[in-house]
């Protein structure tokens, strides 16, 4: 029963993937006073399902300098990893429950850096060697401030799984008690999945496409699902861990939602940065206020302690 349902969920994940890339190229497209995709379909629905049979019927071709086989089943690999992270997924029924989910999340997300850095270098190519670089050096900054806000939560709340965030947000959402960690959190998510005003792995201006500049047809579209899979999954995790997190709600998808037209609208609004003070952001701003909202809820676990127990 868990594998069957397991399955149907990866079908929907793949579908949203689909409904999410049309949902950015429409509200992109109306920020920029045009239409975007409005031909194939009624508004342009069935535009990612043609755009997916283009991508995957292309000829494949190959860098004659590269590792034929990594290069080949690396984005693969990639994809597999994106969407093994979604049994974390917080079923109400029929659910393998993980007493230890949210560190799973973080060791499943860091995998990501490897094959970024797998990726480009079995393309012996420049750029994708300077993307790969970047993105590795950007990813591994952000995931340190990152795992810190998560610890932060840990020791409030004294667990590691998906329903005691429910739980704990029944009358408050986390994201009141914590205003500015919410704003690093989401800026942080912006990094650590390469997107604006932090895409600096496929920055187009100096490095054509990043990584991914010798992926065509199915290798691209691999390295796309999982890119935009990890988004969606990202966006599920902020809600359950600031917004509520009452997943037998259609409120919570609603959230859901929001949070993926978050991530668009950030895209339309704001230029690149500049990497220099992505990296002073990091170590800088973000990692010292972590560092002290952890203290902050040390101090606040040991008054909750006093108070109930002594």
């Amino acid at each position: 029963m868990f594998i069957l349902i397991f399955f149907i969920l990866m079908v929907m994940v793949l579908l949203s993937v689909g409904f999410f890339t049309l949902l950015e190229r429409k509200v992109l497209s109306y920020c920029q006073l045009r239409l975007g995709p409005n031909k194939v379909g009624y508004c342009g629905v069935f535009q990612p399902f043609s755009d997916g049979m283009k991508l995957f019927f292309k000829e494949t071709s190959w860098p004659l300098n590269s590792n034929i086989l990594v290069y080949y089943f690396c984005p693969l690999f990639s994809l597999i990893q994106s969407l093994f992270i979604w049994i974390l997924f917080p079923f109400y029924i029929n659910c393998v429950e993980f007493s230890f989910g949210l560190l799973f999340f973080l060791s499943c997300s860091s995998l990501s850096v490897y094959f970024l850095m797998i990726c480009g270098w079995s393309s012996n190519s420049i750029y994708s060697i300077l993307g790969c670089v970047r993105s590795i050096s950007q990813s591994i900054s952000y995931e340190v401030a990152l795992a810190l806000i998560l610890f932060c939560y840990f020791l409030l709340i004294d667990s590691y799984t998906f329903y005691d965030l429910k739980l704990f947000q029944f009358y408050l959402w986390f994201s009141f008690i914590s205003f500015p960690m919410f704003f690093c959190w989401l800026s942080c998510c912006m990094a650590e999945t390469n997107r604006s005003p932090f895409d600096f792995s496929e920055g187009e201006s100096e490095l054509v496409s990043g990584f991914n500049v010798e992926y065509g047809s199915g290798g691209f579209a691999y390295l796309f699902i999982s890119e935009y899979s990890s988004i969606i999954f990202i966006c599920l995790v902020t809600v359950m861990l600031f917004l509520g997190g009452d997943y037998v709600s259609f409120f919570f998808y609603m959230k859901l939602v929001f949070m993926c037209y978050f991530f668009i609208w950030v895209r339309a609004s704001f230029p690149r940065y500049r990497y220099d003070k992505l990296m002073f952001l990091s170590w800088k701003c973000y990692l010292p206020i972590s560092l002290n909202y952890v203290f902050f809820f040390c101090l606040l676990k040991l008054l909750i302690f006093y108070h109930f127990f002594l």
